[in-house]
Protein backbone atom coordinates (compact mmCIF):
# COMPACT_ATOMS: atom_id res chain seq x y z
CA UNK A 1 0.00 0.00 0.00
CA UNK A 2 1.26 3.28 -0.83
CA UNK A 3 2.38 6.01 1.91
CA UNK A 4 -0.20 8.23 -0.14
CA UNK A 5 -3.04 5.76 0.52
CA UNK A 6 -2.35 5.13 4.07
CA UNK A 7 -2.42 8.91 4.55
CA UNK A 8 -5.94 8.75 2.78
CA UNK A 9 -7.37 5.94 4.84
CA UNK A 10 -5.39 7.75 8.09
CA UNK A 11 -7.96 11.12 6.96
CA UNK A 12 -10.89 9.10 6.49
CA UNK A 13 -10.69 7.85 10.35
CA UNK A 14 -10.19 11.11 11.55
CA UNK A 15 -13.45 12.47 9.49
CA UNK A 16 -15.60 9.50 10.79
CA UNK A 17 -14.17 10.36 14.36
CA UNK A 18 -14.76 13.94 14.04
CA UNK A 19 -18.30 13.12 12.69
CA UNK A 20 -18.90 10.95 15.55
CA UNK A 21 -17.81 13.42 18.06
CA UNK A 22 -20.34 15.97 16.82
CA UNK A 23 -22.91 13.87 16.84
CA UNK A 24 -22.39 12.74 20.48
CA UNK A 25 -22.14 16.69 20.97
CA UNK A 26 -25.27 17.76 19.69
CA UNK A 27 -26.70 14.45 21.47
CA UNK A 28 -25.56 15.44 24.69
CA UNK A 29 -26.66 19.26 24.12
CA UNK A 30 -30.13 17.90 23.33
CA UNK A 31 -30.13 16.14 26.75
CA UNK A 32 -28.88 19.13 28.38
CA UNK A 33 -31.29 21.22 26.98
CA UNK A 34 -33.88 19.11 27.62
CA UNK A 35 -32.53 18.66 31.69
CA UNK A 36 -32.66 22.65 31.07
CA UNK A 37 -36.28 23.52 30.29
CA UNK A 38 -37.80 25.10 33.11
CA UNK A 39 -41.39 26.36 34.09
CA UNK A 40 -44.16 23.93 33.85
CA UNK A 41 -46.98 22.86 36.78
CA UNK A 42 -44.02 21.94 39.29
CA UNK A 43 -43.68 25.74 39.76
CA UNK A 44 -47.27 26.14 40.60
CA UNK A 45 -47.34 24.99 44.25
CA UNK A 46 -44.37 27.13 45.11
CA UNK A 47 -45.83 30.12 43.35
CA UNK A 48 -49.11 29.89 44.86
CA UNK A 49 -48.05 29.38 48.04
CA UNK A 50 -45.49 32.32 48.06
CA UNK A 51 -48.81 34.89 47.10
CA UNK A 52 -51.16 32.85 49.55
CA UNK A 53 -48.91 33.46 52.48
CA UNK A 54 -48.25 37.03 51.95
CA UNK A 55 -51.86 37.74 51.70
CA UNK A 56 -52.27 35.55 54.60
CA UNK A 57 -49.86 37.57 56.81
CA UNK A 58 -50.80 40.70 55.39
CA UNK A 59 -54.75 40.38 55.86
CA UNK A 60 -54.36 39.04 58.90
CA UNK A 61 -52.50 42.54 60.53
CA UNK A 62 -55.96 44.57 59.21
CA UNK A 63 -59.12 43.94 61.19
CA UNK A 64 -57.68 44.29 65.10
CA UNK A 65 -55.13 47.29 63.61
CA UNK A 66 -57.15 50.00 64.66
CA UNK A 67 -57.48 48.34 68.36
CA UNK A 68 -53.44 48.67 68.53
CA UNK A 69 -53.16 51.83 67.43
CA UNK A 70 -55.46 53.48 69.87
CA UNK A 71 -54.76 50.85 72.73
CA UNK A 72 -50.68 50.88 72.50
CA UNK A 73 -50.00 53.88 70.41
CA UNK A 74 -52.46 56.06 72.06
CA UNK A 75 -54.23 57.47 68.91
CA UNK A 76 -57.73 58.50 68.64
CA UNK A 77 -59.99 57.04 66.65
CA UNK A 78 -60.30 58.78 63.97
CA UNK A 79 -56.44 59.78 63.44
CA UNK A 80 -56.27 55.76 63.61
CA UNK A 81 -58.87 54.93 61.00
CA UNK A 82 -57.08 57.72 58.51
CA UNK A 83 -53.69 56.06 58.76
CA UNK A 84 -55.06 52.90 58.17
CA UNK A 85 -57.25 53.99 55.26
CA UNK A 86 -54.09 55.58 54.02
CA UNK A 87 -52.30 52.40 54.48
CA UNK A 88 -54.52 50.55 52.39
CA UNK A 89 -54.68 53.09 49.91
CA UNK A 90 -51.24 52.62 49.42
CA UNK A 91 -50.87 48.49 49.25
CA UNK A 92 -54.07 48.81 46.42
CA UNK A 93 -51.80 51.10 44.57
CA UNK A 94 -48.23 49.98 45.13
CA UNK A 95 -48.48 47.42 42.63
CA UNK A 96 -48.36 49.87 39.98
CA UNK A 97 -44.56 50.68 41.12
CA UNK A 98 -44.26 47.02 40.90
CA UNK A 99 -45.76 46.40 37.65
CA UNK A 100 -43.07 49.30 36.58
CA UNK A 101 -39.93 47.99 38.13
CA UNK A 102 -40.60 44.51 36.70
CA UNK A 103 -41.94 45.15 33.19
CA UNK A 104 -38.83 47.87 32.74
CA UNK A 105 -35.76 46.94 35.08
CA UNK A 106 -35.84 44.07 37.37
CA UNK A 107 -38.23 40.96 35.73
CA UNK A 108 -40.70 39.54 37.69
CA UNK A 109 -38.58 37.12 39.84
CA UNK A 110 -36.19 40.14 41.35
CA UNK A 111 -39.34 42.03 41.67
CA UNK A 112 -40.97 39.23 43.52
CA UNK A 113 -38.14 38.10 45.62
CA UNK A 114 -37.46 41.81 46.89
CA UNK A 115 -41.22 42.17 47.30
CA UNK A 116 -41.21 39.40 49.89
CA UNK A 117 -37.96 40.52 51.94
CA UNK A 118 -39.32 43.99 52.17
CA UNK A 119 -42.94 42.64 53.54
CA UNK A 120 -41.21 40.34 55.67
CA UNK A 121 -38.82 43.33 57.20
CA UNK A 122 -41.87 45.25 57.76
CA UNK A 123 -43.84 42.61 59.72
CA UNK A 124 -40.81 42.12 61.66
CA UNK A 125 -40.74 46.24 62.65
CA UNK A 126 -44.21 45.97 63.40
CA UNK A 127 -43.59 42.59 65.77
CA UNK A 128 -40.46 44.21 67.07
CA UNK A 129 -43.18 47.30 68.40
CA UNK A 130 -44.84 44.60 70.59
CA UNK A 131 -41.52 43.49 72.49
CA UNK A 132 -39.83 46.41 72.51
CA UNK A 133 -41.48 48.93 75.24
CA UNK A 134 -39.25 51.72 74.01
CA UNK A 135 -40.71 51.62 70.11
CA UNK A 136 -44.47 53.11 72.22
CA UNK A 137 -45.85 55.46 74.28
CA UNK A 138 -45.73 53.80 77.82
CA UNK A 139 -48.73 51.89 79.15
CA UNK A 140 -51.34 53.63 81.03
CA UNK A 141 -54.86 53.55 81.93
CA UNK A 142 -56.62 55.81 79.10
CA UNK A 143 -59.75 56.08 81.90
CA UNK A 144 -58.10 57.80 85.00
CA UNK A 145 -54.80 59.27 83.53
CA UNK A 146 -53.72 61.20 80.99
CA UNK A 147 -51.52 59.08 78.97
CA UNK A 148 -48.45 60.49 76.60
CA UNK A 149 -48.52 60.15 73.17
CA UNK A 150 -46.11 58.71 71.18
CA UNK A 151 -42.81 60.62 70.05
CA UNK A 152 -42.16 61.37 66.45
CA UNK A 153 -39.34 58.41 66.18
CA UNK A 154 -42.06 56.27 67.51
CA UNK A 155 -44.49 57.09 65.13
CA UNK A 156 -41.98 56.91 62.35
CA UNK A 157 -40.67 53.63 63.29
CA UNK A 158 -44.38 52.06 63.19
CA UNK A 159 -44.64 54.08 59.65
CA UNK A 160 -41.74 52.87 58.27
CA UNK A 161 -43.32 49.17 58.90
CA UNK A 162 -46.43 50.11 57.20
CA UNK A 163 -44.65 51.47 54.13
CA UNK A 164 -42.54 47.88 54.15
CA UNK A 165 -45.21 46.02 53.77
CA UNK A 166 -47.01 48.24 51.24
CA UNK A 167 -44.34 48.41 49.27
CA UNK A 168 -43.51 44.17 49.53
CA UNK A 169 -47.50 43.79 48.83
CA UNK A 170 -46.51 46.03 45.39
CA UNK A 171 -43.78 43.84 44.46
CA UNK A 172 -45.49 40.25 45.21
CA UNK A 173 -49.09 40.56 44.04
CA UNK A 174 -49.11 42.28 40.75
CA UNK A 175 -46.12 40.33 39.37
CA UNK A 176 -47.06 36.66 40.99
CA UNK A 177 -49.90 36.08 38.91
CA UNK A 178 -48.12 37.24 35.85
CA UNK A 179 -45.00 35.39 36.91
CA UNK A 180 -47.04 31.85 37.44
CA UNK A 181 -48.75 32.35 33.84
CA UNK A 182 -45.39 32.50 32.58
CA UNK A 183 -44.18 29.29 33.91
CA UNK A 184 -47.36 27.37 32.76
CA UNK A 185 -47.65 29.40 29.18
CA UNK A 186 -44.25 27.82 28.30
CA UNK A 187 -43.69 26.60 24.44
CA UNK A 188 -40.66 24.42 26.15
CA UNK A 189 -43.49 22.93 28.58
CA UNK A 190 -45.82 20.98 25.82
CA UNK A 191 -49.47 19.05 26.69
CA UNK A 192 -49.80 21.49 29.56
CA UNK A 193 -53.72 21.31 28.07
CA UNK A 194 -56.09 24.11 29.88
CA UNK A 195 -53.41 24.50 32.75
CA UNK A 196 -53.23 28.53 32.17
CA UNK A 197 -56.66 28.51 32.96
CA UNK A 198 -56.63 25.98 35.80
CA UNK A 199 -53.94 28.45 37.46
CA UNK A 200 -55.63 31.45 37.11
CA UNK A 201 -58.18 29.63 39.25
CA UNK A 202 -56.20 27.79 41.98
CA UNK A 203 -54.37 30.80 42.28
CA UNK A 204 -57.20 33.49 43.21
CA UNK A 205 -58.96 29.91 45.56
CA UNK A 206 -55.58 29.97 47.07
CA UNK A 207 -55.70 33.92 47.34
CA UNK A 208 -59.36 33.91 48.87
CA UNK A 209 -58.85 31.08 51.27
CA UNK A 210 -55.61 32.62 52.71
CA UNK A 211 -57.75 35.99 53.15
CA UNK A 212 -60.58 33.57 55.17
CA UNK A 213 -57.54 32.42 57.17
CA UNK A 214 -56.43 35.76 58.15
CA UNK A 215 -59.92 36.98 58.85
CA UNK A 216 -60.51 34.27 61.36
CA UNK A 217 -57.53 31.96 62.56
CA UNK A 218 -54.45 35.23 62.69
CA UNK A 219 -57.43 38.00 64.61
CA UNK A 220 -58.83 35.02 67.11
CA UNK A 221 -54.84 34.65 67.66
CA UNK A 222 -54.66 38.59 68.20
CA UNK A 223 -57.89 38.26 69.96
CA UNK A 224 -57.09 35.59 72.72
CA UNK A 225 -52.59 35.42 73.16
CA UNK A 226 -51.98 39.00 72.59
CA UNK A 227 -49.93 41.03 69.79
CA UNK A 228 -46.64 39.57 70.33
CA UNK A 229 -47.84 36.14 69.41
CA UNK A 230 -50.76 37.36 67.19
CA UNK A 231 -48.09 39.99 65.02
CA UNK A 232 -45.42 37.22 65.32
CA UNK A 233 -47.72 34.55 63.62
CA UNK A 234 -47.86 36.85 60.48
CA UNK A 235 -43.51 37.03 60.75
CA UNK A 236 -43.39 33.75 60.86
CA UNK A 237 -45.68 32.92 57.56
CA UNK A 238 -44.10 35.86 55.40
CA UNK A 239 -41.17 34.20 56.31
CA UNK A 240 -42.20 30.56 55.08
CA UNK A 241 -43.37 32.37 52.19
CA UNK A 242 -39.56 33.90 51.19
CA UNK A 243 -38.40 30.21 51.74
CA UNK A 244 -41.29 28.66 49.09
CA UNK A 245 -40.30 30.85 46.70
CA UNK A 246 -36.61 30.47 47.12
CA UNK A 247 -36.25 26.74 47.44
CA UNK A 248 -37.41 26.83 44.03
CA UNK A 249 -35.42 29.08 42.18
CA UNK A 250 -33.69 26.91 39.96
CA UNK A 251 -37.18 25.46 38.12
CA UNK A 252 -38.10 28.91 37.54
CA UNK A 253 -38.49 30.02 34.00
CA UNK A 254 -37.07 33.71 34.03
CA UNK A 255 -37.61 36.25 31.82
CA UNK A 256 -34.66 39.35 31.12
CA UNK A 257 -36.53 42.73 30.67
CA UNK A 258 -35.23 44.01 27.67
CA UNK A 259 -36.85 47.34 27.47
CA UNK A 260 -39.11 49.71 29.73
CA UNK A 261 -42.60 49.46 28.57
CA UNK A 262 -43.51 52.61 29.91
CA UNK A 263 -40.81 54.50 28.56
CA UNK A 264 -41.62 52.35 25.26
CA UNK A 265 -45.39 54.06 25.99
CA UNK A 266 -44.39 57.51 26.34
CA UNK A 267 -42.27 57.29 23.31
CA UNK A 268 -45.01 56.21 21.15
CA UNK A 269 -47.22 59.55 22.33
CA UNK A 270 -44.24 61.68 21.60
CA UNK A 271 -43.29 60.01 18.23
CA UNK A 272 -47.40 59.96 17.57
CA UNK A 273 -47.47 63.62 17.97
CA UNK A 274 -44.63 64.78 16.23
CA UNK A 275 -45.56 62.94 12.85
CA UNK A 276 -48.98 63.81 13.63
CA UNK A 277 -48.87 65.49 10.17
CA UNK A 278 -47.02 62.66 8.18
CA UNK A 279 -48.88 61.42 5.59
CA UNK A 280 -49.07 57.68 5.61
CA UNK A 281 -47.38 55.86 2.56
CA UNK A 282 -47.11 52.00 1.55
CA UNK A 283 -46.76 49.52 3.66
CA UNK A 284 -43.01 49.21 3.03
CA UNK A 285 -42.43 52.16 5.15
CA UNK A 286 -43.27 50.55 8.32
CA UNK A 287 -40.80 49.72 10.39
CA UNK A 288 -39.15 47.13 12.46
CA UNK A 289 -37.00 46.72 15.65
CA UNK A 290 -34.90 44.31 14.44
CA UNK A 291 -34.36 42.50 10.73
CA UNK A 292 -35.57 39.10 12.14
CA UNK A 293 -38.54 40.55 13.87
CA UNK A 294 -41.61 38.23 13.96
CA UNK A 295 -43.79 41.41 14.14
CA UNK A 296 -46.02 41.65 11.58
CA UNK A 297 -45.15 44.43 8.94
CA UNK A 298 -48.20 46.41 9.20
CA UNK A 299 -49.90 48.00 12.12
CA UNK A 300 -53.41 47.13 13.01
CA UNK A 301 -56.35 49.61 11.65
CA UNK A 302 -57.52 50.16 15.19
CA UNK A 303 -56.42 53.65 16.83
CA UNK A 304 -55.23 54.44 14.01
CA UNK A 305 -53.95 57.92 14.86
CA UNK A 306 -50.94 55.77 16.72
CA UNK A 307 -49.46 54.53 13.82
CA UNK A 308 -47.69 57.37 12.56
CA UNK A 309 -45.12 56.62 15.41
CA UNK A 310 -43.44 54.03 13.68
CA UNK A 311 -43.66 55.79 9.89
CA UNK A 312 -39.96 55.73 8.59
CA UNK A 313 -39.89 59.27 6.88
CA UNK A 314 -36.04 58.92 5.82
CA UNK A 315 -34.08 56.04 5.52
CA UNK A 316 -31.63 57.48 7.80
CA UNK A 317 -34.23 56.94 10.35
CA UNK A 318 -33.35 53.44 10.92
CA UNK A 319 -29.48 51.76 11.51
CA UNK A 320 -27.86 49.33 9.85
CA UNK A 321 -29.15 46.95 12.41
CA UNK A 322 -32.69 47.53 11.95
CA UNK A 323 -32.69 49.86 15.30
CA UNK A 324 -34.17 53.89 15.29
CA UNK A 325 -31.63 56.57 15.13
CA UNK A 326 -33.72 58.18 17.02
CA UNK A 327 -36.54 56.41 19.45
CA UNK A 328 -38.77 59.82 20.33
CA UNK A 329 -39.20 60.09 16.97
CA UNK A 330 -39.45 57.07 15.49
CA UNK A 331 -41.07 53.56 17.34
CA UNK A 332 -41.38 50.18 16.06
CA UNK A 333 -44.77 48.30 15.32
CA UNK A 334 -44.14 46.11 18.60
CA UNK A 335 -44.08 49.69 20.63
CA UNK A 336 -47.53 51.03 18.74
CA UNK A 337 -49.81 47.69 19.43
CA UNK A 338 -48.40 47.61 23.10
CA UNK A 339 -49.58 50.27 23.79
CA UNK A 340 -52.71 50.04 21.78
CA UNK A 341 -53.93 46.15 23.49
CA UNK A 342 -53.45 48.53 26.96
CA UNK A 343 -55.84 51.48 25.70
CA UNK A 344 -58.24 48.57 24.23
CA UNK A 345 -58.51 46.89 27.55
CA UNK A 346 -59.34 50.07 29.60
CA UNK A 347 -63.22 50.37 28.94
CA UNK A 348 -63.46 46.60 29.68
CA UNK A 349 -61.53 47.36 32.65
CA UNK A 350 -63.87 50.22 33.86
CA UNK A 351 -66.56 47.99 33.54
CA UNK A 352 -65.60 45.84 35.97
CA UNK A 353 -65.45 48.55 38.54
CA UNK A 354 -69.16 48.42 39.58
CA UNK A 355 -68.80 44.76 40.75
CA UNK A 356 -65.88 45.75 43.06
CA UNK A 357 -67.73 48.65 44.20
CA UNK A 358 -70.39 46.25 45.51
CA UNK A 359 -68.33 43.84 46.78
CA UNK A 360 -66.66 46.77 49.23
CA UNK A 361 -70.10 47.22 50.81
CA UNK A 362 -68.96 45.14 53.79
CA UNK A 363 -69.55 47.24 56.99
CA UNK A 364 -73.39 47.68 56.04
CA UNK A 365 -74.31 43.72 56.27
CA UNK A 366 -72.50 43.60 59.75
CA UNK A 367 -74.85 46.18 61.28
CA UNK A 368 -77.17 44.36 59.92
CA UNK A 369 -76.27 41.43 61.38
CA UNK A 370 -75.91 42.66 64.99
CA UNK A 371 -79.99 43.64 64.90
CA UNK A 372 -80.69 40.40 63.54
CA UNK A 373 -81.06 36.08 65.12
CA UNK A 374 -77.50 34.74 64.33
CA UNK A 375 -77.80 31.94 66.68
CA UNK A 376 -77.40 28.56 64.18
CA UNK A 377 -80.75 26.69 65.13
CA UNK A 378 -81.76 26.23 68.56
CA UNK A 379 -77.65 25.89 69.36
CA UNK A 380 -77.00 28.90 71.89
CA UNK A 381 -73.97 29.51 69.46
CA UNK A 382 -74.18 33.03 67.11
CA UNK A 383 -72.17 33.71 64.58
CA UNK A 384 -70.06 37.01 64.59
CA UNK A 385 -70.93 39.70 63.02
CA UNK A 386 -67.92 40.55 61.07
CA UNK A 387 -67.68 36.49 60.26
CA UNK A 388 -70.25 36.63 57.92
CA UNK A 389 -67.88 37.20 54.55
CA UNK A 390 -66.80 33.91 55.01
CA UNK A 391 -69.22 32.63 52.84
CA UNK A 392 -68.20 35.27 49.96
CA UNK A 393 -64.88 33.83 50.57
CA UNK A 394 -66.23 30.53 51.05
CA UNK A 395 -68.32 30.36 47.82
CA UNK A 396 -65.13 32.02 45.69
CA UNK A 397 -62.97 28.65 46.86
CA UNK A 398 -65.92 26.12 46.10
CA UNK A 399 -66.65 27.46 42.72
CA UNK A 400 -63.24 27.24 41.77
CA UNK A 401 -62.88 23.83 42.56
CA UNK A 402 -66.37 22.82 41.26
CA UNK A 403 -65.67 24.24 37.89
CA UNK A 404 -62.12 22.97 37.37
CA UNK A 405 -62.40 19.37 38.77
CA UNK A 406 -66.41 19.42 38.04
CA UNK A 407 -68.17 21.46 35.54
CA UNK A 408 -65.81 21.84 33.24
CA UNK A 409 -64.51 18.02 33.07
CA UNK A 410 -68.15 17.00 32.80
CA UNK A 411 -68.91 19.30 29.98
CA UNK A 412 -66.42 18.15 27.84
CA UNK A 413 -67.35 14.75 28.57
CA UNK A 414 -70.92 15.35 27.34
CA UNK A 415 -70.14 17.23 24.73
CA UNK A 416 -67.15 14.99 23.24
CA UNK A 417 -64.38 17.97 22.94
CA UNK A 418 -62.64 20.53 25.40
CA UNK A 419 -65.11 22.82 26.88
CA UNK A 420 -63.75 26.78 27.60
CA UNK A 421 -66.03 29.39 28.55
CA UNK A 422 -64.84 32.54 27.24
CA UNK A 423 -63.35 34.91 29.46
CA UNK A 424 -65.48 38.15 28.09
CA UNK A 425 -69.09 35.76 29.23
CA UNK A 426 -67.92 34.68 32.69
CA UNK A 427 -67.17 38.70 33.28
CA UNK A 428 -70.29 39.86 31.69
CA UNK A 429 -72.26 36.28 33.94
CA UNK A 430 -70.57 37.80 36.73
CA UNK A 431 -71.86 41.31 36.25
CA UNK A 432 -75.34 40.06 36.27
CA UNK A 433 -74.89 38.10 39.43
CA UNK A 434 -73.45 40.95 41.55
CA UNK A 435 -76.92 43.22 39.73
CA UNK A 436 -78.73 40.42 41.20
CA UNK A 437 -76.48 40.59 45.04
CA UNK A 438 -77.81 44.25 44.76
CA UNK A 439 -81.73 43.45 44.32
CA UNK A 440 -81.34 40.63 46.99
CA UNK A 441 -79.59 43.06 49.44
CA UNK A 442 -82.19 46.25 49.09
CA UNK A 443 -84.89 43.38 49.60
CA UNK A 444 -83.68 41.12 52.56
CA UNK A 445 -82.88 44.76 54.31
CA UNK A 446 -86.21 46.08 53.79
CA UNK A 447 -88.30 43.55 55.04
CA UNK A 448 -85.93 43.84 58.03
CA UNK A 449 -85.99 47.49 58.17
CA UNK A 450 -89.83 46.90 58.72
CA UNK A 451 -89.75 44.45 61.16
CA UNK A 452 -86.88 46.59 63.24
CA UNK A 453 -89.68 49.66 63.51
CA UNK A 454 -92.63 47.06 64.46
CA UNK A 455 -90.21 44.75 66.57
CA UNK A 456 -87.66 47.18 68.13
CA UNK A 457 -84.15 47.71 67.72
CA UNK A 458 -83.54 43.76 67.55
CA UNK A 459 -85.58 41.75 65.24
CA UNK A 460 -86.89 38.11 65.30
CA UNK A 461 -85.50 37.27 61.87
CA UNK A 462 -82.24 34.87 61.51
CA UNK A 463 -78.86 36.63 60.13
CA UNK A 464 -79.00 33.50 57.80
CA UNK A 465 -81.17 35.69 55.56
CA UNK A 466 -78.04 37.87 54.70
CA UNK A 467 -76.23 34.45 53.10
CA UNK A 468 -77.29 34.95 49.83
CA UNK A 469 -76.13 38.01 49.47
CA UNK A 470 -73.03 37.22 50.79
CA UNK A 471 -72.60 34.05 48.35
CA UNK A 472 -73.92 35.60 45.27
CA UNK A 473 -71.26 38.54 45.43
CA UNK A 474 -68.92 35.45 46.38
CA UNK A 475 -69.85 33.89 43.03
CA UNK A 476 -69.81 37.07 40.76
CA UNK A 477 -66.27 37.70 42.09
CA UNK A 478 -65.39 34.46 41.17
CA UNK A 479 -65.95 34.73 37.73
CA UNK A 480 -65.68 38.12 36.90
CA UNK A 481 -62.35 38.55 38.80
CA UNK A 482 -60.74 35.30 37.78
CA UNK A 483 -62.00 36.57 33.90
CA UNK A 484 -60.55 39.98 34.50
CA UNK A 485 -57.24 38.40 35.19
CA UNK A 486 -57.40 36.18 32.54
CA UNK A 487 -58.19 38.61 29.89
CA UNK A 488 -55.78 41.30 30.92
CA UNK A 489 -53.19 38.01 30.68
CA UNK A 490 -53.89 37.00 27.50
CA UNK A 491 -54.98 40.07 25.54
CA UNK A 492 -51.76 42.09 26.24
CA UNK A 493 -47.94 41.25 25.04
CA UNK A 494 -45.95 38.95 27.46
CA UNK A 495 -43.55 42.02 28.27
CA UNK A 496 -46.77 43.70 30.07
CA UNK A 497 -47.48 41.09 31.98
CA UNK A 498 -47.00 42.21 35.57
CA UNK A 499 -49.16 45.34 34.13
CA UNK A 500 -51.89 42.79 33.33
CA UNK A 501 -51.31 41.29 36.70
CA UNK A 502 -51.71 44.83 38.60
CA UNK A 503 -54.98 45.88 36.33
CA UNK A 504 -57.43 44.00 38.51
CA UNK A 505 -55.52 45.13 41.68
CA UNK A 506 -56.02 48.82 40.65
CA UNK A 507 -59.41 48.22 39.88
CA UNK A 508 -59.94 47.06 43.37
CA UNK A 509 -57.78 50.63 44.65
CA UNK A 510 -60.13 52.94 42.41
CA UNK A 511 -63.68 50.77 43.00
CA UNK A 512 -62.68 51.56 46.60
CA UNK A 513 -62.35 55.66 45.95
CA UNK A 514 -65.31 55.31 44.36
CA UNK A 515 -67.42 53.68 46.57
CA UNK A 516 -66.77 56.52 49.30
CA UNK A 517 -67.29 59.12 46.74
CA UNK A 518 -71.09 57.11 46.00
CA UNK A 519 -71.55 57.19 49.77
CA UNK A 520 -70.90 60.75 50.60
CA UNK A 521 -73.12 62.01 47.23
CA UNK A 522 -76.07 59.43 48.68
CA UNK A 523 -75.97 60.97 51.95
CA UNK A 524 -75.90 64.35 50.84
CA UNK A 525 -78.38 63.91 48.39
CA UNK A 526 -80.99 62.43 50.40
CA UNK A 527 -80.53 64.42 53.34
CA UNK A 528 -84.22 66.45 53.74
CA UNK A 529 -85.35 69.66 56.05
CA UNK A 530 -85.23 68.13 59.16
CA UNK A 531 -83.90 64.98 57.78
CA UNK A 532 -80.98 62.43 58.26
CA UNK A 533 -81.15 61.58 55.04
CA UNK A 534 -80.67 57.38 54.22
CA UNK A 535 -76.87 56.51 55.63
CA UNK A 536 -77.27 57.03 59.38
CA UNK A 537 -75.45 55.95 62.44
CA UNK A 538 -78.59 53.75 63.63
CA UNK A 539 -79.36 51.41 60.68
CA UNK A 540 -82.81 51.30 61.71
CA UNK A 541 -83.94 54.92 61.16
CA UNK A 542 -81.95 55.01 58.24
CA UNK A 543 -82.45 54.07 54.46
CA UNK A 544 -79.98 51.49 53.56
CA UNK A 545 -82.73 49.94 51.16
CA UNK A 546 -83.16 52.73 49.09
CA UNK A 547 -78.92 53.07 48.94
CA UNK A 548 -79.02 49.08 47.69
CA UNK A 549 -81.73 50.14 45.46
CA UNK A 550 -78.96 52.65 44.27
CA UNK A 551 -75.88 50.06 43.89
CA UNK A 552 -78.59 47.96 41.92
CA UNK A 553 -80.06 50.23 39.54
CA UNK A 554 -76.27 51.56 38.61
CA UNK A 555 -74.73 48.08 38.37
CA UNK A 556 -77.78 47.45 35.63
CA UNK A 557 -76.86 50.05 33.79
CA UNK A 558 -73.38 49.16 34.00
CA UNK A 559 -74.09 45.92 32.41
CA UNK A 560 -75.27 48.01 29.07
CA UNK A 561 -72.16 49.61 29.66
CA UNK A 562 -70.17 46.47 29.55
CA UNK A 563 -71.75 44.74 26.43
CA UNK A 564 -71.04 47.94 24.31
CA UNK A 565 -67.33 47.78 25.56
CA UNK A 566 -67.18 43.95 24.80
CA UNK A 567 -69.24 44.11 21.49
CA UNK A 568 -66.39 47.33 20.21
CA UNK A 569 -63.36 45.33 21.79
CA UNK A 570 -64.12 42.23 19.47
CA UNK A 571 -63.34 39.09 19.66
CA UNK A 572 -60.86 37.97 22.44
CA UNK A 573 -57.87 35.66 21.64
CA UNK A 574 -59.60 32.68 23.32
CA UNK A 575 -62.09 33.08 21.23
CA UNK A 576 -60.24 33.33 18.36
CA UNK A 577 -58.75 29.94 18.81
CA UNK A 578 -62.25 29.02 19.47
CA UNK A 579 -63.00 29.90 16.00
CA UNK A 580 -59.91 28.42 14.15
CA UNK A 581 -60.50 25.18 15.87
CA UNK A 582 -63.74 25.05 14.59
CA UNK A 583 -62.61 25.99 11.13
CA UNK A 584 -60.35 23.09 11.07
CA UNK A 585 -63.10 20.43 12.17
Amino acid sequence: MSFQAILYIQEREKERERERELKMREEMNQQTQTRKIKGGLITMPFIIANEAFEKLASYGLVPNMILYLMNDYKFGIAKGTNIIFLWSAATNFAPILGAFLSDSYLGRFLTIAFGSLFSLLGMLLLWLTTMIPQLKPPHCNQLTEACKPSTHSQFAFLIFAFMFISIGAGGVRPCSLAFGAEQIDNKNNPNNGRALESFFGWYYAASAMAVLVAFTVIVYIQDHAGWKVGFGVPMILMLLSVILFFVASSLYLKTKVTKSIFTSFVQVLVAAYKNRKVVAGPPNRWHHLRKDSATTTVPTERLRFLNKACIIQNPKDVTPDGFASNPWRLCTIEQVEELKSLIRVLPLWSSGLMMSINVSQSSFPVLQAKTMDRHLGSSTFQIPPGSFPFFTIGTIAIWVILYDRVIIPCLSKILQKQVHLGVKFRMGIGLVISTLAMIISAIVEHIRRKKAIEEGAVVNMSAMWLIPQYCLHGLAEALSAVGQNEFYYSELTKSMSSIAGSLFLVGMGVANLLASVILSAVEKLSRGSGSEGWITSNINEGRYDCYYWVLAIMSFVNLFYFVACSWAYGPCVDEKETCEDSDEE
